[in-house]
């Protein structure tokens, strides 16, 4: 008999076929060679990949060629791209809503569809209010619901091994994403036209990941007769013995339990946090003294850990509670802005962009785990679409309030020494927070739920 690792004592299985229901037939998914989860991973990694184009790392490419093209301050761009991504957490419940009641693959096929042409309306822009309506849809369409769709259909696929499974998946796409989408569109700008360059991501939306999320994207495995993570009835009811049933709680439920709001508050504050320290992050290093070329080298130590860090936290996962690593992500978080105005070195600095990718490989690890563990599958959608909202709007919110520290009170010391005291708090919160259990559940065997 195949042994599996235990569950996380934040993890709950699912030891039951759905009642109620037939069983769906799909020749793809029942037919294929190895367990489909495995199909879905890959799908997913290219659907996290595909939503570069609505990601900051792929925008940032850009602003230069709006600013000079379109006659606009550096300032109002920015602006527009804040209100964007404010709009884009706004959305995020109905997303949410959508995928539960719709299921991954017909949101899939809508939302690229979507994206796929908004990303096209990018090269027709001709001023403020265009570009304002293009980062509200690349905003909402990519970086929103076409990453909240592609983490959601890996839940549903996987639950023992959610969290390596995950941390995997995150290594490749930000891999792919984050380190060579950049350099690629640069590429495009180059040799044909910023606009130009749109129309052909635009193009590759429509012609690849559309129809792969139309083919390759399944509810859960329940609906085809398989369980999770590849293990039969039979073996999940002799063999596996993990001694809890999964709890699905509806959204409202899900909201009026102080687990939810301390995660969401601690993952918000790292948004926000984070996304205001690389946002200032060359003025943050002019102050120490350090170059434009020190800052821009820091991303190195930021990625490459970022990426391990996430690895890692995929196999520590499913063994320690999620609650710990939000813990050690909270306090990396708060160790960053300590350090931040306090520079005195390269090394310094490469130790400092270090801790930034710990402390964003951790929360990203987290974040795509924390809710289905917690709150089960069925409402995953809605639930994850208010934690998104939370999350999302937090990162909107980080750089405003640095800039303006720094513009009044002359340096970043202060408000960054003070604003340490959030993520703190916030740690402390989480390390003694729960996953939340009913009182009707019984539970076999096992250890209390941690």
């Amino acid at each position: 008999m195949t042994q599996h690792p235990p569950l996380a004592a934040d993890t709950v299985a699912t030891n039951e076929a759905p009642t109620g229901s037939a069983v769906l037939k799909s020749r793809l998914v029942t037919g294929a060679p190895i367990y489909y989860g495995w199909v879905i991973v890959v799908a997913a990694i290219i659907a996290r990949v595909m939503t570069s184009p609505g990601q900051t790392y792929a925008v940032s490419i850009y602003i230069e060629r709006f600013i000079e093209e379109l006659g606009i301050s550096r300032s109002l761009v920015s602006t527009l791209y804040t209100i964007g991504t404010m709009a884009a957490a706004l959305s995020l419940p109905f997303v949410g809503r959508q995928l539960d009641k719709r299921g991954p693959r017909v949101m899939v096929g809508i939302v690229t569809a979507l994206f796929a042409l908004a990303v096209c309306y990018m090269s027709t822009i001709q001023n403020a209010v265009m570009l304002g309506i293009g980062f509200v849809l690349l905003r909402t369409l990519g970086q929103g619901a076409l990453g909240m769709v592609s983490g959601n259909v890996v839940n549903m696929w996987w639950v023992r091994r959610r969290g390596a499974i995950l941390g995997i998946a995150g290594v490749v796409s930000s891999i792919v994403g984050n380190g060579l989408f950049p350099s690629w569109a640069h590429a495009l700008i180059g040799r044909f036209t910023w606009r130009v360059s749109y129309l052909i991501l635009g193009g590759i939306l429509a012609v690849v990941m559309l129809p792969i999320g139309l083919i390759f994207f399944r509810r859960k495995p329940e609906d085809y007769g398989l369980q999770p993570d590849g293990m039969s009835s039979a073996k999940e009811a002799k063999g596996a013995q993990t001694g809890f049933v999964e709890e699905n709680w509806t959204r409202s439920e899900a909201l009026r339990t102080p687990a939810f709001w301390v995660m969401s508050a601690g993952m918000s504050s790292v948004a926000m946090l984070s996304t205001g320290l690389q946002f200032h992050m060359v003025s943050i290093f002019s102050d120490s003294g350090l170059s434009a070329a020190a800052a821009a080298a820091v991303y190195i130590p930021i990625s490459a850990v970022h990426a391990v860090t996430m690895l890692a936290g995929g196999m520590l996962i499913d063994r320690v509670p999620v609650r710990y690593l939000l813990f050690v992500a909270l306090l990396g978080q708060a160790a960053a802005l300590v350090m931040a105005p306090q520079l005195a070195g390269r090394s310094s600095a490469l130790i400092y962009g270090a801790v930034l990718g710990m402390t964003g490989g951790l929360m990203n690890m987290v974040q795509q785990v924390v809710w289905a563990n917690y709150f089960g599958r069925q409402h995953l959608g809605s639930i994850m679409g208010v934690a998104s909202l939370v999350t999302i709007a937090g990162s909107a919110l980080g750089p405003m309030p640095m800039g303006i520290a720094r513009d009044l009170l002359g340096s970043y010391t202060t408000a960054l020494t003070v604003s340490a005291v959030l993520p703190l708090a916030l740690g402390v919160a989480a390390l003694f927070t729960r996953r939340p259990v009913r009182k009707s559940v019984i539970r076999s065997r096992g250890t209390p739920p941690r």
